[in-house]
C-alpha cells in the first residue's frame, strides 16, 4: 500500500438512527429525573441549596455507565439553556485529571479567558463565576475522587452535575447514587441484534439468552460479542456463548470476551490494537497507528475501520478521521500490549510515534511559510503522507489533535526514557501553535508545555535549556500581571544562562529583570539592570541591542524624574539607530528625547527634536508616529504661545488620521496624557 497525504476528509459514521437509539435503563433514567426534582437536605430545613444538584451515576466500565449519563442528558437538555459542559476526570489509564487542567478546558468551552499559569484555585474561582448566572448541565465522566468533583461544582443551584464514577463518592453531600448492573435480558438480546442481525437471533433465542447470561448483560462486552458474529456470518451465537464459557471464570465478562476477540485477529492487527494502548490519552489517528505499528498510513486506517466495526475502538465525533480506545479497554489493552510486546519493542513503537508527529507538526507550520523560498523547498522535500495541501487544512488539523498533542508531550516528559524527542516534540509544538493560533490565543497551552521542557531540561541538566524555558515561563507571566512570579523566573534564568555560559540568554534575562523592576515601580533597581545588559551587549559590539537599552536605561531615568540622565541615555540610542541605519527606531528615539526634553522645561529644544523626528517618521513611512509627533508640536507650540501654528499642526495630524477614526482617537487620547 502507498502511503496517502494527511487526509482531511470525515469519518463516515452510521446514519441508520436505529443504530444508536438507546436501550433498556428506563427504572434508572426514571429514578435520576425524580432525584433532580427531590427536596434536598437543605430544602427540607427551609433553606435555599448553595450549590448545584448533583446525580452520580456509579458501576464498574463497561457497565454503560457513561451512555446512561449522556441519555440523561438529551432528554433533560430543555431545562438547561445554557448547554451542557463535558469533561473527563481521569486520564484512559486510570491516572487522575489535575482540577486546574480541567477548569481550564470548561471556562475555554464557555469562551472565558483563561490567564495562562494561573492556579488551581484562581481557574476554579473562575469558573464558579462564570457560572454563576448560567444554567448549565454538567456532564463529568469518569470521576476519581470527591475532591476532583467538589471543585468544580457550580455556586449555582440552577445548574446540574451528572457524575459518572465507579463507586460512591463520599464527601460530597446529599447525593444518592444510581448503581448500576447489567441491561435487563430483552434490552440485552436486541443490543446483540444490531451486531448480528435478528435472524440469528430468532433462530436460536435461547442461544442469545445464554450468551446475555455469560456476557452478564454487561453492554460492552455485548458489543464485542456482537462485534465477533458480524464478522464470522456463518458463527452460530450457540458457538460464541461456548467459547466465552469455556474461558473460564478468570477475570470479568469483559475481558473474557475482549481475549477471543483480540485472538482471532490476524497477528499483524493484533498488534497494532495492542500498540493502541500506547495512544496518548486514547485519541487515536491514522498516522498514529501507521507510527505505532510501522505501517502505511492507507493501511492503519483501513484496519482502524475495522476495529470500529468490532467495537474495540469507537470512531470520534471529528471532521478528521479520528478514534477513541474506549476506556474500559485501555487496562487490557496494556495488559495484552505487556504480555506479548518486549519492553523495547514498546520503547521503539513509541519512539516512531513520537518522530511522526515531530514530522507532521514540522509540516504543520511549514504550510504557514510559503512566502520564503527555503520553506516551500523543504516542504516539498517531505514525503506527501505527512504534507498539508494548504494552511486551513493544517490548522484544522492542529485544532483536532490538540488534545492528543499536549497528552503525547506529557506522556514523553512523564517516561523519560525519551527526552531527545520530547524536547523536539515540544518544541515543534510551541512553533506550530504560535504559527496557527498567534502566541496570545496559544499562551495557556504554551506555558504548560514550557513548564513540561523545563522539567527535562532540570531532570537532564541542560542549563541552556532550563534558561529558555523560564524565560518563555518568565515572559507569558509577565504578561499576564504577575509580576513579581516573572521577576522571580528572571532570575533563575539569569542563573541558568551564567552556568551555561550562553550571553544570549543571560543578556535577555538581565534586561527582563530590568523590565519587571521597572513595572514594579522600583526605578533604580531598573536602571541598574539595563544598565548591566548594556555592558553586555557593548562587549560583544551587539549595536542594534545596545541602542534599544539606552533607551531603556533613559525610560528608567524618566519615570524617577531623572531628566538629565535620561536626556543622555536618549542621545545615546538616537545615535545608536543613526549608526545602524534603523531609520523608524530613530525616529522613535528622537521621539521620546522630545517628551524628556519637555519634561525637562526646555521647550524650545523640544520643539527641534520634534520636528526632526517628523522628518525621520516621514523617511520611515510611519504615519501613526508622524501624526503623535504633529499633535505635539501643537502642544509644545500652545506652551510657546503661538496657538496659529499649533492649529496648522493639528490640521495635519487629522488629515493624517481621517481614514481611521479609531487609531486617532487613541493617538489625541495618548496625547492628552503627555
Amino acid at each position: 500500500m502507498t502511503d496517502q497525504a494527511v487526509d482531511t476528509d470525515g469519518v463516515r459514521l452510521s446514519e441508520d438512527p436505529e443504530q444508536h437509539r438507546f436501550l433498556g435503563r428506563h427504572r434508572e433514567l426514571k429514578e435520576l429525573r425524580a432525584d433532580i426534582e427531590r427536596a434536598g437536605l437543605d430544602t427540607l430545613s427551609g433553606r435555599k441549596a448553595p450549590r448545584a444538584r448533583v446525580l452520580l451515576i456509579a458501576g464498574r466500565p463497561g457497565s454503560g455507565r457513561t451512555a446512561l449519563a449522556e441519555e440523561l442528558a438529551a432528554q433533560v437538555a430543555d431545562a438547561y439553556p445554557d448547554g451542557v459542559l463535558r469533561a473527563r476526570l481521569s486520564e484512559p489509564d486510570g491516572t487522575r485529571v489535575p482540577v486546574g487542567r480541567l477548569a481550564r478546558e470548561l471556562l475555554t468551552e464557555l469562551d472565558r479567558p483563561t490567564p495562562p499559569g494561573a492556579g488551581e484555585d484562581d481557574l476554579t474561582e473562575a469558573l464558579r463565576t462564570a457560572l454563576a448566572d448560567r444554567r448549565v448541565l454538567l456532564l463529568l465522566d469518569d470521576a476519581a475522587d470527591a475532591e476532583q468533583v467538589d471543585a468544580l461544582l457550580p455556586d449555582a443551584p440552577d445548574c446540574l452535575a451528572v457524575v459518572v464514577a465507579q463507586g460512591p463518592l463520599t464527601g460530597i453531600a446529599d447525593v444518592r447514587p444510581c448503581t448500576l448492573g447489567g441491561l435487563d435480558t430483552k434490552s440485552a438480546v436486541e443490543l446483540l441484534s444490531r451486531h448480528t442481525g435478528s435472524v440469528r437471533i430468532t433462530v436460536d433465542p435461547r442461544a442469545a439468552e445464554q450468551l446475555v447470561e455469560v456476557c452478564q448483560a454487561q453492554p460492552a462486552a455485548l458489543t464485542l460479542a456482537g462485534g465477533w458474529l458480524a464478522a464470522r456470518p456463518q458463527a452460530a451465537v450457540a458457538d460464541l456463548a461456548k467459547h466465552v464459557h469455556a474461558e473460564g471464570d478468570e477475570g470479568t465478562p469483559l475481558s473474557r470476551v475482549f481475549r477471543l476477540v483480540h485472538a482471532s485477529l490476524p497477528s499483524p492487527a493484533a498488534r497494532m490494537l495492542r500498540l493502541l494502548s500506547l495512544a496518548p490519552a486514547g485519541l487515536v489517528d491514522p498516522h498514529t497507528a501507521s507510527a505505532l505499528a510501522g505501517c502505511s498510513v492507507h493501511g492503519a486506517r483501513t484496519t482502524l475501520d475495522d476495529f470500529v466495526a468490532l467495537g474495540v475502538l469507537r470512531a470520534a465525533g471529528s471532521p478528521l478521521p479520528a478514534y477513541e480506545v474506549p476506556g474500559c479497554l485501555h487496562a487490557q489493552l496494556a495488559a495484552l500490549a505487556k504480555r506479548h510486546e518486549r519492553p523495547a519493542e514498546l520503547q521503539l513503537a513509541r519512539a516512531r510515534m513520537l518522530e511522526r508527529t515531530v514530522r507532521l507538526l514540522q509540516s504543520c507550520r511549514a504550510v504557514t511559510e510559503t512566502d520564503s523560498p527555503q520553506a516551500r523547498e523543504k516542504l516539498l522535500a517531505m514525503p506527501r503522507a505527512v504534507r498539508f495541501p494548504h494552511p486551513r487544512a493544517a490548522a484544522d488539523w492542529l485544532r483536532a489533535r490538540r488534545p492528543a498533542l499536549l497528552a503525547s508531550a506529557r506522556l514523553a516528559v512523564a517516561d523519560g526514557e525519551l527526552d531527545t524527542l520530547a524536547r523536539r516534540l515540544m518544541s515543534q509544538l510551541v512553533r506550530a501553535m504560535v504559527a496557527h493560533f498567534g502566541t496570545q490565543a496559544a499562551a495557556p497551552d504554551l506555558y504548560g508545555i514550557h513548564r513540561l521542557v523545563l522539567d527535562v531540561a532540570e531532570r537532564r541538566e541542560l542549563p541552556r535549556e532550563k534558561a529558555a524555558a523560564l524565560l518563555n515561563l518568565a515572559d507569558l507571566d509577565a504578561r499576564t500581571g504577575r509580576t513579581a512570579e516573572a521577576l522571580a523566573r528572571y532570575r533563575a534564568a539569569l542563573d541558568a544562562g551564567r552556568e551555561a555560559n550562553d550571553p544570549y540568554a543571560t543578556a535577555r534575562a538581565m534586561e527582563s529583570v530590568g523590565g519587571a523592576h521597572l513595572e514594579l515601580g522600583d526605578y533604580d533597581r531598573a536602571a541598574d539592570w539595563f544598565g548591566r545588559a548594556l555592558a553586555q551587549r557593548l562587549a560583544r559590539d551587539e549595536r542594534a541591542d545596545a541602542a534599544r537599552l539606552y533607551g531603556r536605561v533613559a525610560t528608567a531615568h524618566t519615570y524617577a524624574g531623572r531628566y538629565g540622565e535620561a536626556l543622555r541615555g536618549w542621545r545615546a540610542a538616537v545615535a545608536g539607530y543613526r549608526k545602524t541605519g534603523d531609520v523608524a527606531a530613530h525616529a522613535r528615539a528622537l521621539s521620546e528625547l522630545a517628551r524628556v526634553q519637555e519634561y525637562a522645561g526646555r521647550p524650545e529644544e523640544s520643539l527641534r527634536t520634534c520636528q526632526e523626528a517628523v522628518e525621520w517618521a516621514r523617511r520611515a513611512e510611519d504615519v501613526r508616529l508622524q501624526a503623535a509627533l504633529h499633535l505635539r508640536l501643537a502642544d509644545t507650540l500652545d506652551r510657546l504661545g503661538d496657538p496659529t501654528a499649533a492649529g496648522l499642526q493639528r490640521s495635519t495630524a487629522d488629515r493624517m488620521l481621517r481614514e481611521d477614526p479609531a487609531e486617532a482617537c487613541e493617538i489625541r487620547s495618548a496625547s492628552s496624557e503627555d
